[in-house]
This record gives structure tokens, C-alpha cells and sequence, in this order.
């Protein structure tokens, strides 16, 4: 199947990277940058956009990641991930603190999902996202499903990223994204539906 053939394909990347590869360690980061840019997206909060682009942090991410990649000592997927959501991580933090030293009065406009203390780390996409039929994704097809996300329509992607993965309530997605409840429900629906078709697809290649 499609995913352990892509977990397959990460490891013998992670391997052949660390031996001085480096067309392997360029696909290697290549590979995973939709997923970086999902756990990227869930950690702006719809304030820091407006200062922000998450594709910011994420290419500071992945420019770290190549840059420290001699610094990286684990040899699976799940420790690449984790590694990359440390640095991650780091940068999203980083530029909170810088936020909110040079406006002391942040805490009175938004309302964190992440708070100081926590990281990105704790995000895991394959026990975030269910559906209402208890669909859930084992967690060797991490990369697999943020490919299929960045395949999905940004309202889509948006709907997903709030509803599934900050875990927000209808009722703030709606508000966040303009629209009524039931049209946020609706469009959710429709996006998982079209997630579960394209994820089905790709098990099938």
C-alpha cells in the first residue's frame, strides 16, 4: 500500500541523508513540507496572521532543518517528525515573544490556542482529525495525510485546520470564516468526505 511504502521511503531517506547524502536529505525535507506548513497553519492563530504567514515559519523550519541536519540523531520517521516540530516550534514561540514584548497589551486582543508553556509537538494530526464515522488515521500516514490536506480547496484546508485540528466549536468557525453554523457544518462534511476520497486514492496507487 501507498503509506508504508511512503514510511518506507522516509526511512531509507533519513538513512542515506545521514550517511552524506545530499539529494537525500534535499527530498528528504522536500517530502515533508506540506506537513510542516498543516502544523504550521494550526499554530497561527487567526491574530498572528495578520503579522505572520505561516509559510514564513515554515521556511525558516525547513532552512533550519538543513542547515542542523548533522545535529539530528534519530533514525525514524517519528523521531524526523518530532524533530522538525521541536524547531518549528521554537520559531512559532520565538516570534510570540518578540510579538508580545513589542506590544505589552497582546494578551487584551487574542486568546492564545497554544499556551506559553506548550508546543507544537503535542500536535498530532493522525489523532486529531475523526469524522462523525470514527475515521481515524494510523500515525505512519502523518505525511501522507498532510498531502492530501494540501490537495483539498483553501476553504477546505481552513474549515479542517479550525474545526479538526484546533479543535475550535462550530459556533467560532462560523465566526472565524464569515459564514452561518450550518454552512461551516455542511462545508466541513463536504471536506471530509473529499479528504477521505483523496486519502482512499492514494492507498490505492
Amino acid at each position: 500500500m501507498a503509506n508504508s511504502q511512503d514510511h518506507s521511503r522516509i526511512h531509507r531517506l533519513i538513512l542515506q541523508a545521514k550517511e552524506g547524502d545530499a539529494e537525500a536529505r534535499d527530498e528528504l525535507l522536500e517530502c515533508c513540507r506540506n506537513y510542516v506548513n498543516v502544523i504550521a497553519r494550526t499554530n497561527v492563530e487567526t491574530w498572528m496572521r495578520a503579522k505572520v504567514d505561516a509559510s514564513d515559519l515554515v521556511q525558516q523550519t525547513m532552512l533550519e532543518a538543513y542547515q542542523g541536519f548533522q545535529d539530528f540523531e534519530g533514525k525514524t520517521e517519528a523521531e524526523w517528525l518530532g524533530w522538525l516540530k521541536q524547531i518549528l516550534a521554537h520559531n512559532t514561540h520565538d516570534f510570540i515573544r518578540k510579538f508580545r514584548a513589542a506590544k505589552r497589551d497582546v494578551k487584551r486582543e487574542v486568546r492564545m490556542q497554544t499556551s506559553p508553556g506548550e508546543s507544537s509537538p503535542g500536535i498530532d494530526l493522525s489523532a486529531q482529525l475523526q469524522t462523525p464515522s470514527q475515521f481515524m488515521i494510523q500515525n505512519e500516514r502523518e505525511i501522507e495525510l498532510a498531502n492530501a490536506i494540501a490537495q483539498l480547496s483553501e476553504d477546505y484546508q481552513e474549515v479542517i485546520q479550525l474545526r479538526n485540528l484546533q479543535r475550535l466549536p462550530f459556533d467560532e468557525v462560523a465566526e472565524r470564516m464569515g459564514r452561518s453554523r450550518g454552512a461551516v457544518q455542511m462545508l466541513w462534511a463536504r471536506a471530509l468526505k473529499q479528504l477521505q476520497e483523496t486519502l482512499s486514492q492514494s492507498g490505492e496507487d
